[in-house]
C-alpha cells in the first residue's frame, strides 16, 4: 500500500498545502519523473495541473531531477540538491535518490501550474487550531 504526502505550493499566493495520497490518488503519481506535469484530479483537486519538482524518501534522502532511473545512489557532489558547501571547492560524497518517483517516497514536492474553477484556500480550509496558532506569537527560552 502506497502512502504519499504531497506538498502542493500555490505560486500566486506563496502558501503550500498538504495533501494525503493514499493508494489510488498515489498510485496516478508513482512512475512519474521530476519535472513532469500530472493531473490533480485524483488528490481532489479537480481541474488543477500540478509540476512535480522534487521529493524525499523514508529515510530523508532528497530526490535529484539529474539523476535517471529509479533507487539511491552515491554521488560526489559539490553544490545542488542535497549538499550545499561550507568552503569554496568543497567536494563530498552524499546519498541522493533519483528522479523517478517509486513508493519509497514519502514525500512529494509539486507547484500548480493550471488552476481549476474552485481557489486552493476553498479546498483546503483553516482550522481552528491553525488560526490560533498563527496569531500566538512564540515565546523566548531564557538562557542560563
Amino acid at each position: 500500500m502506497v502512502e504519499l504526502k504531497v506538498v502542493v505550493s500555490d505560486p500566486k499566493t506563496g502558501r503550500a498545502y498538504n495533501v494525503d495520497a493514499s493508494t489510488g490518488a498515489a498510485g496516478a503519481i508513482v512512475g512519474k519523473k521530476i519535472g513532469d506535469e500530472v493531473d490533480a484530479g485524483p488528490l481532489g483537486l479537480a481541474g488543477y495541473k500540478i509540476l512535480i519538482t522534487g521529493g524525499s524518501d523514508q529515510t530523508g534522502t532528497p530526490a535529484r531531477k539529474s539523476l535517471p532511473g529509479a533507487g539511491r545512489k552515491k554521488l560526489l557532489l559539490a553544490e545542488g540538491v542535497g549538499f550545499h558547501p561550507g568552503m569554496d571547492g568543497e567536494r563530498r560524497r552524499k546519498m541522493i535518490r533519483s528522479h523517478q518517483i517509486t513508493p519509497e517516497f514519502v514525500q512529494v514536492n509539486a507547484r500548480v501550474t493550471t488552476y481549476g474553477e474552485k481557489t486552493l484556500d476553498e479546498l483546503f480550509p483553516k482550522t481552528e487550531k491553525a488560526e490560533g496558532e498563527e496569531k500566538k506569537p512564540k515565546e523566548k527560552k531564557a538562557r542560563k
